[in-house]
This record gives structure tokens, sequence and C-alpha cells, in this order.
């Protein structure tokens, strides 16, 4: 009776982490345009990884005794492949890629976390796992497009930097399930940042970032949108993610990257946009398909 409790409870949690994520996550591609109006993609990018280093900085010093150095290379890539890569392959998109699109794009997460730890690390194939992934995509699709009256416009080349950073994406996510798994999800995100992190200041060091923030007229909203999408998109939100990949498996975790159209319709609901039965229909696709990948665990 008590491990079918506990069973339950781990279900009800994983569930609330993974909506938790959609929710800040979802929230991303407004902050990133609003950080996009006082500084440069590689700036965006750059003061992303190295506010959330900062943050993570504290947390390591104090794990210091508890690096695994043996491990150190599977670190890097969960650091480059997670976080810094991505972090600017988005800002550089969104300079020419709808926030729409982008979030569709982003909803090849799962497809590629599937295959790399099919084809990588060999991991059990489960039918049921695909029809979740291929109805969760055809939702987010459908979301995407009835959003935008049946049109989808995008620079194809900055479309296919969203592509190139699901695919580090799947790649991370994998390597912290099966590398990874015996570490604490704020161990491996404290010494992933931290790794990235140098890089990112040195670079921080050659522009005009100062002269951005006090003579840009929204230099200060960039600021403060950059600020919270580093500590809440990025420092909080990562912790949570490897915490759900430890806790399910990589799939049902990155299956987050579905219910991120979802939020932003919401979002846009709330703004003044029509809802109709169609997004309605779109969006329970999206949650029968992450339904499936849970239970194909």
């Amino acid at each position: 009776m008590n491990l079918k409790k506990n069973y339950i409870n781990a279900g009800l949690s994983s569930w609330l982490l993974l909506f938790f994520l959609s929710l800040i996550w979802g929230s991303s591609f407004i902050l990133i345009k609003k950080s996009l109006l006082a500084f440069s993609p590689l700036e965006v990018g750059a003061l992303r990884i190295c506010i959330a280093s900062i943050a993570f900085l504290p947390f390591l010093l104090r794990q210091l005794k508890d690096v695994p150095w043996n491990n150190l290379r599977y670190f890097i890539i969960v650091g480059f492949a997670g976080s810094g890569i991505p972090a600017f392959l988005y800002a550089i998109a969104q300079t020419e890629v709808d926030s729409s699109v982008a979030g569709v794009l982003n909803s090849l997460t799962p497809i590629f976390t599937l295959l790399i730890g099919l084809i990588i690390f060999k991991a059990a194939f489960k039918w049921l796992q695909l029809w979740g992934i291929l109805l969760g995509f055809l939702g987010a699709c459908l979301l995407i497009i009835l959003r935008n009256g049946w049109q989808l416009s995008a620079e194809v080349n900055y479309a296919l930097l969203i592509v190139v950073a699901t695919l580090c994406y799947g790649i991370s996510v994998n390597v912290v399930n099966y590398k990874l798994s015996a570490y604490k999800p704020l161990l491996i995100s404290s010494i992933s940042f931290i790794l990235t992190g140098p890089l990112s200041f040195i670079y921080l060091l050659t522009t005009d970032i100062i002269t951005d923030v006090t003579q840009h007229p929204d230099g200060y909203v960039s600021l403060i949108s950059i600020a919270v999408l580093s500590l809440v998109g990025t420092f909080y939100s990562t912790i949570i993610f490897y915490k759900l990949v430890q806790n399910t498996n990589p799939v049902f975790a990155s299956s987050v990257s579905f219910v991120i159209p979802i939020i932003a319709l919401l979002w846009g609901y709330v703004d003044g946009e029509i809802l109709s039965i169609y997004h309605v229909i779109s969006m329970a696709c999206i949650l029968v398909g992450v339904l499936f990948i849970r239970k194909a665990k």
C-alpha cells in the first residue's frame, strides 16, 4: 500500500514539475525579445550564461569536495549542449524568427532526445513513446499554425539554428540521464554553468554592455528581462529540469517542449487573442501525447 502511494505521489510530483517548467519556459521567448531591444544576440546569450553562472557559484563552492572530476567531460557536454550553445542560438534566431515559430521548432527536442537515446545510448524502444511524441508534435504544429491564421513565416537559416539548439538539448538530457544520474541536480547545474561562464564573461569584456544599458532608451528594460530570464528561466528551471530527468526519463522530461506553445497561447488569450475549439483540440493532442510518453516509462 505504501509503495503504491509513493508511486502516485512521485507521478503527481513529476506532472507538477513538468507544467511548472512549461510556465517558466513558455514565457522565455518574450523575455528574449525584450532583451534584444538594447543588446545584441551575442550579448543576450553571454549575459544569460554569466548571470546564471554567478548565481550557481556559491552552491558549487559549498560542494567542491563532491565534484566528480573523473566525469568532468560529461559535465562539459551538459554545460555547452544544455545551456551554453542554445542560449546563443535562440538569441540569434529570434532576430529573424517569430516567437511562435521558435515555439513549434522547440517541440523537436523530445524527438531528438528519443533518437539520440536509441542510437547512442541504446535506450529501450517503446511504441507508445513514439506515438506520444508524434501526437504531441502534431498538436504543437496545429497550435502554432492556428495561432497565426494558417501561416508560418521564418527565415530558414535562422530557423535551423533552433533545430540545432534542440539537438543540443537532446544530447544534454541523455547525458544527464545515462551518465550523471547519480549526482544531485544542483551539483550538475552548478558545475555545468561554471564551465561555460568564463568564456561568456571574457566576451562581455569586449563589448559596450554598460553603454547599452545606460544610454539605450530600452537599456534597463532589456537588463531586467535578461536578469529574470537568467535567474528564473535558466538558473532555477535548470535545477528543476535535471531533477525531472532523474525522476522520470529523458523523453518525458523533454516533452515540456510540447506544453510550451500552450502557455504561449494562453498568454495571448489573456492579451485579447481569440481561443477557438481548434486550439482546444490541439492542446488536447499535446496533453494526450505527453500522457502516452509518461505511461511508456
